[in-house]
């Protein structure tokens, strides 16, 4: 998810003061804990600013006009909880917003000398109490996508320090995770790949049945649905969201190239045909619905991006979907729109901010409302 390899920053901040209100005893799911679907109702919407050229080389100012027009269309719904390194970063970014006259009341910042925007991957997941009127936080371990980034181990603190401010319950599983690399649709069935969360640069001393029996215990998962691998560029090693999202309890769309000279199409075409055959929590069949690709997006180094329509944000009114300056744009965008006919499906240009290997969903991380109709 970045450029970066080295870097002087220790990866550990002071932050042992920090309370922990953890029932070491028993596991999220034995307390009444579940990770809802991402089209339940959320309160907020975290996001952490861009800065760094090495992550977005030549294109860090037309990235925060991203952010900006990101900010201003999902705060209309949702409270937008915004990370800065410093009161300047804040101050700026104030006078940014203003121009588009974003309402103030509905942002909160949060100062963290932090590396780098991929919040999907670093922050909580954010699971639910519903019959308490609960949330709570898994705090998964982050290790900069197998060690590839030493300069952004740094980013693992961002939970406790979220959690300095709400003092959640908090659960700290020793699984190495990232937000990205799943998907859920509220009822119990999870959405992975094998590359990623079988990778040995990940969890190299745990198997398969290890791995489920955390996210069981942890995001109240009794259903598994395991892809296989990723598209070219991604740097995460096959996240599920460039690939395959839910978009209700029984609709999987998924990422798919016609071309077979496309060096993605034997990926996604295995992909689709595991997705064909599998079924939910309840043993039913799953309505899948294919999404086109952008074509290959390249970087100025020749590099090919992930660039993915899947990549999207369900907010509570809206729906943020990665666009590319593409033929395809309008193509994925009606279908998305035919499947969220209640929220405004909005455009946005990611072919600056995908530069840094990620869009939407992975910069994004939301937390949903305790308070569940």
């Amino acid at each position: 998810m970045s450029k970066k390899n080295n870097s002087n920053n220790t990866a550990d901040d002071d932050i042992s003061t920090v309370p922990s209100t953890t029932n070491a005893a028993k596991s999220p799911v034995d307390l009444g804990y579940y990770m809802p679907a991402e089209w339940e109702r959320h309160d907020a919407i975290w996001l952490s600013w861009p800065h760094d050229p090495l992550t977005f080389p030549n294109c860090v100012d037309k990235v925060e006009d991203t952010y900006v027009q990101i900010i201003k269309e999902i705060h209309e719904s949702e409270n937008v909880n915004l990370f800065v390194k410093n009161s300047d970063m804040q101050k700026k970014i104030v006078n940014m917003l203003r121009t588009v006259k974003v309402d103030f009341t509905k942002i909160s910042f949060f100062i963290f000398d932090y590396a780098d925007v991929w919040f999907r991957d670093y922050g909580p997941t954010f699971i639910i109490n519903k019959q308490q009127q609960k949330l709570a936080m898994v705090n998964w371990i982050f290790n900069a996508w197998g060690d590839k980034y030493d300069d952004l181990i740094k980013d693992k603190a961002i939970p406790k320090i979220i959690n300095k401010t709400l003092q959640l319950p908090s659960f700290s599983p020793p699984l190495v995770m990232e937000g990205g690399s799943f998907d859920v649709n509220g009822k119990g069935t999870l959405l992975t790949t094998e590359q990623c969360l079988l990778n040995t640069n990940r969890n190299p001393d745990l198997t398969r049945a290890d791995i489920e029996n955390y996210l069981k215990t942890h995001l109240s998962i009794t259903h598994f649905i395991w892809l296989k691998n990723g598209i070219c560029g991604d740097d995460t090693d096959g996240h599920i969201d460039d690939l395959a999202r839910f978009v209700n309890p029984t609709t999987i769309v998924c990422a798919y190239q016609d071309n077979p000279e496309d060096q993605n199409y034997e990926a996604l075409k295995g992909n689709y045909e595991i997705l064909k055959t599998a079924t939910d929590q309840d043993n039913n069949s799953l309505n899948i619905i294919k999404l086109p690709m952008p074509g290959n997006i390249i970087d100025d180094e020749f590099t090919l991006l992930p660039a993915s329509y899947t990549n999207f944000y369900i907010g509570n009114n809206k729906i943020l979907m990665p666009t590319f300056n593409h033929k395809n744009d309008i193509v994925a965008l009606n279908i998305l729109q035919k499947l969220f006919p209640d929220r405004k499906v909005a455009g946005i240009n990611c072919t600056n901010l995908v530069n840094g290997y990620g869009t939407i969903h992975c910069i994004s991380q939301q937390q949903p409302s305790a308070k569940q109709t």
